[in-house]
């Protein structure tokens, strides 16, 4: 029973050997799925070794939900690309089950998801869903146009379904979000607390503007992008050199993996460059958290801050940029947001940038730094109610308000059928 202090509701939990953690996680969904998803220029690593890891350990989680049902019919949620083939393993035992997947990274355009050897089995696991969701419509496009090139499915972007091997799939758009108010944000000190305490950490005078970034690291958030950014602005105004600084906080990911510990290298040597050439005595323009944060200090630099940069390659949603806005119950703040994450298409009042474009980011930080507070309010207030009418309460009730539609529509279908049955053996 889970939270251990409050429990509320049960996990099971299926346990992995070394060898399957290793070829399922790390390799077939980390190195393969993930760099294949994310247009961000790492090669995806293919090995049957890790893909026969991942169909066990999708089918001993089918065999786990099958084990743990307690009805015919039970509602499931599976989540995310590293079950990309237990939909289809749940529906071949549990028929009648409705299946909601969400998928929660973006979905690439066919000639992308072509490179992967077993698109078809992925796609065919996806599709025993009764319900499959992305973040963005551009995202069920691309779906609906991998399905169209790779099988012979029937395709209907009118209804939004994809009849495939049984039941149609339903491919929906659902936007995922965070809570309101946030749990983190009950226990705060107020913003000009979190301002001074902040300043005072980092040695730095209470004038000096402060900007963060919050991310995994991982080359998909565009970390380094964001650090030339910095650099270029502070090589164009150099009135902001002692009067900006820019706080990062990376969280150590899939350390074991390649990619990811010359990504640590890169982005250690950037910081220590840039700070080289421009810090002083008692001052970094880049000052580089590479460990990890709770909430609760997350959301204490958010208050802080006088703007956060969300620079991300590729991204499904992005969930930092909706959490700096819900954090600044004060109204105050620039987001500066990449078009390339799923949450610009919501947050359309965030300073919006191509993170491959340096001049056009060290203009967004410019503009920030000098922005109004009367702009800043206006921008804030409206991307605050926002989030807080489309919360992650909404998100999830969505989904089984449709799979609750879908259900009833299913034992409507079923009592025509039979009434139907019944006029035949009378006649």
């Amino acid at each position: 029973m889970v939270p251990p202090e409050k429990p509320a509701y049960r996990v099971r939990r299926v346990w992995l050997s070394a060898a399957e953690e290793a070829g399922y996680y790390y390799g077939f969904a980390n190195e393969g799925l993930w760099p294949l998803c994310h247009i961000a220029h790492t090669r995806p690593v293919f090995r049957s070794a890790d893909w026969e890891h991942y169909r066990t350990v999708n089918r001993r989680f089918a065999q786990a939900v099958e084990q743990e049902s307690r009805t015919e019919n039970p509602i499931v949620l599976v989540q995310d690309y590293h079950f990309a083939l237990v939909p289809r393993m749940i529906r071949e035992r549990m028929p009648q089950a409705t299946i909601i997947t969400f998928w929660h990274i973006p979905w690439p355009n066919p000639e992308a998801f072509g490179v992967c050897p077993w698109r078809t089995e992925l796609l065919d696991g996806l599709l025993g869903s009764s319900i499959l969701g992305f973040h963005t419509q551009f995202h069920c496009n691309n779906f609906f146009d991998t399905v169209d090139r790779t099988l012979e499915a029937r395709v209907d972007r009118e209804t939004s379904t994809i009849s495939f091997g049984g039941d149609a799939t339903e491919v929906r758009r659902y936007p995922i979000s965070i809570e309101w108010p946030p749990a983190a944000l009950a226990s705060q000190k107020s913003v000009a607390e979190c301002r001074g305490l902040a300043r005072a950490a980092l040695g730095l005078g209470a004038d000096v503007k402060l900007g963060v970034g919050v991310d995994r690291l991982d080359y998909t958030k565009g970390i380094l992008e964001r650090f030339a950014a910095v650099e270029r602005l502070l090589e164009l105004e150099p009135r902001w050199i002692g009067r900006f600084a820019f706080v990062q906080i990376a969280a150590p990911s899939r350390s074991s993996i390649e990619e990811y510990q010359s990504l640590e290298e890169r982005v250690r040597a950037a910081a220590g460059r840039i700070n080289d050439r421009y810090g002083s005595p008692g001052y970094l323009p880049i000052v580089l958290k590479i460990e990890h944060h709770d909430a609760d200090d997350v959301y204490a630099w958010y208050r802080a801050a006088d703007l956060c940069f969300v620079s991300s390659l590729h991204d499904g949603m992005n969930l930092v940029a909706k959490e700096f806005v819900a954090a600044r119950d004060d109204e105050r703040g620039v987001l500066i947001l990449s078009q390339f994450a799923g949450a610009s298409r919501e947050l359309s009042e965030a300073l919006i940038v191509n993170p491959y474009d340096t001049e056009q980011c060290a203009a967004a930080l410019r503009l920030a730094l000098t922005m109004p507070p009367d702009e800043q309010r206006q921008r804030m207030r409206s991307m605050r109610g926002l989030i807080q009418e489309f919360n992650v309460y909404r998100w999830a009730g969505r989904m089984l308000l449709d799979a609750a539609r879908m259900r009833n529509r299913r034992r409507v279908l079923a009592r025509r059928d039979d009434a139907k049955i019944i006029d035949l053996r009378r006649a």
